[in-house]
């Protein structure tokens, strides 16, 4: 398997996942040949990130909080075909918290086990009012390490 550069150990990586949601594979995701489309990936890791930072506590209430997480940046590598019809879980991480920031991994699986992507990105939580980083709270600092422990 083709390991990504953010990755080190893939097997440790692999086993310090403890959040996923399952994903299925929406006709309209995919191309003519019912591969999934290459942008269909960052709609999943923003799926996951979400549902993860709700499981974690994080971000709950937009209108009533001052700080936002913003999206810095994202990556996929793609190692297999993913097809119409399946569903694949889509595991997401905190690998790093910044003071400001979160380096999220994500890995997808496919039914038979097979890892079919992989994914990073940069979180930036920002001023809602002047667009500025702000650091993460040890309260929700807390509320990650919770959750990847």
């Amino acid at each position: 398997m083709t390991k990504a550069p953010y990755i080190k150990n893939f097997n440790r990586w692999k086993e310090e996942f403890k959040y996923h949601v399952p994903i299925k594979i929406r006709f309209s995701e995919t191309d003519m040949f019912g591969h999934m489309n290459n942008v269909s990936p960052f709609i999943y890791f923003e799926e996951a990130r979400i549902e993860y930072f709700k499981a974690v506590g994080l971000f709950q209430d937009f209108d009533k909080v001052e700080d936002v997480p913003v999206v810095a940046d994202l990556q996929c590598d793609y190692l297999k075909q993913v097809f119409f019809g399946e569903t694949i879980q889509l595991y997401v991480k905190a690998n790093r918290i910044g003071s400001s920031s979160l380096d999220i991994h994500y890995m997808g699986v496919q039914e038979n086990g097979d890892v079919c992507l992989t994914g990073r990105g940069s979180i930036v939580n920002i001023n809602k009012h002047t667009g500025k980083p702000v650091a993460i709270s040890d309260e929700n600092r807390d509320k990650i390490l919770t959750l990847q422990n």
